[in-house]
């Protein structure tokens, strides 16, 4: 083989390098569109998530609920709707999500996007509860992110396959009342009636056998609050 051969073979290889980081990079270093997937995907669809859209379950996957949910983003913000997440979209995604929450042992904060997935998730699993039963269901979900057997960050936990009800059933997309906000702001900055719990569930609706046997603390209004 020549050694312009060789050169070339090597600028080829450089190129082809230089091509995939920029291919698989961080949110934001590519184009995003119906048929990616990936875990560019799941961080795109978390965020959504976090503002309140629809996007289904977190599979990594850009179908149709996510280009929908996309579009709907784009249509709000006076962003060009064409249902692609790219620079411009994405730039004002992450302006409006900023970090997800930590995986520290404190309180997940105050950003409003979290106390804002967290008061639909209170507003949709609790609605008619006393109000400290909701600050109590805001702050189980607070400490899982605090227990290692869970996800690190409210979009996580609130969209973790099977863990709510409401997001099977689309309750969690309801616009959370004043008391549901109000008590995941309380349980955000760290009031927790629930004396720790991981797990709640209605009695008088659930049957399931794993959630009966785990260690119960106490009951608020028609929710058991387990360990």
């Amino acid at each position: 083989m020549t050694r312009r051969k060789l050169w070339a073979g090597g600028l080829a290889l450089i190129l082809a390098l230089v091509l995939t980081s920029v291919a698989y990079g961080a949110l934001g270093d590519r184009l995003l569109s119906k048929g990616s997937n990936g875990p560019e995907v799941t961080e795109l669809q978390k965020r959504l998530a976090q503002l309140g859209y629809t996007v289904g379950t977190l599979d990594g996957k850009y179908g149709s609920k996510t280009q929908t949910a996309v579009r709907r983003f784009q249509q709000e913000h006076g962003l060009k709707v064409d249902g692609l997440a790219g620079t411009a979209t994405i730039k004002e995604l992450k302006r409006l999500t900023g970090e997800s929450t930590t995986s520290s042992g404190k309180p997940v904060g105050t950003k409003n996007v979290d106390v804002n997935l967290l008061a639909r998730l209170v507003n949709a699993e609790a609605r008619g509860e006393p109000y400290q039963g909701q600050v109590a269901v805001a702050a189980v979900v607070l400490n899982r992110i605090k227990d290692p057997a869970f996800p690190k960050t409210v979009a996580d936990i609130v969209y973790q396959p099977g863990a709510f009800s409401s997001v099977s059933d689309g309750q969690i997309n309801l616009a959370p009342q004043s008391s549901a906000l109000k008590a995941a702001q309380a349980a955000a900055n760290g009031s927790d009636p629930s004396q720790g719990a991981v797990f709640f569930f209605n009695p008088a609706k659930t049957s399931n056998k794993y959630i009966w046997s785990r260690p119960q603390i106490l009951q608020i209004g028609n929710h058991i609050f387990t360990r």
